[in-house]
């Protein structure tokens, strides 16, 4: 007989999701301290001092807007031509996939959802 009731279940630790209508994106020039939020729409793009962000997608947990957001997002830098970051980023862990450049953070605050 084998014996399952110590192996995790990939349904239960998986959280229903919403897709938002975008995201709130906070930027930081590390140089000059400038702290700026903007707001994207799924698949609008910015450009915050020398990056262009392209926001792909925002997701919320289910039936709780305000709660941990995780956006995918793509940022690129003038002048180069692979994006500098492309993947998910997830606010209640900033760090755990985050923007690595020697002049700007970005992060993700929250999706919108009008």
């Amino acid at each position: 007989m084998l014996a399952l009731a110590g192996l995790p279940v990939a349904s239960a630790a998986q959280e229903a999701a919403e897709r938002g209508t975008g995201a709130v994106l906070r930027g930081l020039d590390k140089i000059s301290g400038t702290v700026e939020d903007v707001t994207l729409v799924n698949g609008a793009r910015v450009t915050l001092g020398r990056l262009e962000i392209s926001l792909r997608e925002c997701r919320y947990p289910e039936g709780d807007p305000s709660g941990d957001a995780w956006a995918y997002v793509v940022i690129r830098e003038d002048g180069k031509a692979e994006p500098v970051f492309a993947g998910w980023m997830t606010a209640a862990s900033p760090a755990l996939n985050a923007l690595d450049h020697a002049r700007y953070d970005v992060w993700v605050l929250r999706c919108t959802t009008s």
